[in-house]
């Protein structure tokens, strides 16, 4: 079993909020698709090289797995040459929910950060906390909340206009 690695970062740090910037850049461009917005970056840790990023893409691509972290990881793997991604940390706009999660963990990511809190689907502390989860063979502990109101607001404004509240 593999516990967080005492090297990796706690709290969010400024690159975390830059990447996060990129993530709503993302975000704002899947919601101009019609997509949820949602938009997602793996970044190497250490270096701050963006390895992966995507947005959500389902609507699109008619795939209920197409969601922003999974295209991210996806693209991270591929980059790296490895499914093993303990060297970097995901940045997304929203928690992330089971699914993702659970690529979270297969994938072995050193750290996620996220935006904005799903109290309807949260897999890292909202509704579950599966990457928390000590049954599993690799945990990894989320940072929460960074720009958190610059990603719901972006949300709550494409679920309104969605509903024609707006």
């Amino acid at each position: 079993m593999s516990d967080p690695d005492p090297q990796q970062p706690i709290g969010p740090t400024d690159t975390d909020v830059l990447m996060m910037r990129r993530a709503l850049e993302l975000a704002r461009h899947a919601a101009e698709m019609g997509e949820a917005p949602v938009g997602c970056i793996i970044y190497e840790t250490g270096t701050g090289r963006v390895l992966g990023e995507g947005a959500n893409l389902r609507e699109r691509d008619n795939d209920p797995t197409a969601h922003a972290e999974i295209i991210a990881i996806r693209a991270a793997a591929s980059a790296v040459g490895d499914w093993r991604l303990n060297h970097c940390t995901l940045v997304v706009t929203l928690e992330p929910c089971p699914m993702c999660a659970g690529a979270i963990v297969s994938a072995r990511l050193g750290r996620v950060v996220f935006g904005a809190s799903d109290p309807k689907a949260g897999a890292c502390g909202s509704l579950m906390s599966l990457t928390q989860d000590t049954r599993l063979n690799h945990r990894v502990a989320p940072v929460a909340g960074v720009l958190a109101h610059e990603a719901g607001e972006l949300l709550r404004a494409f679920f309104r206009a969605r509903r024609g509240n707006g």
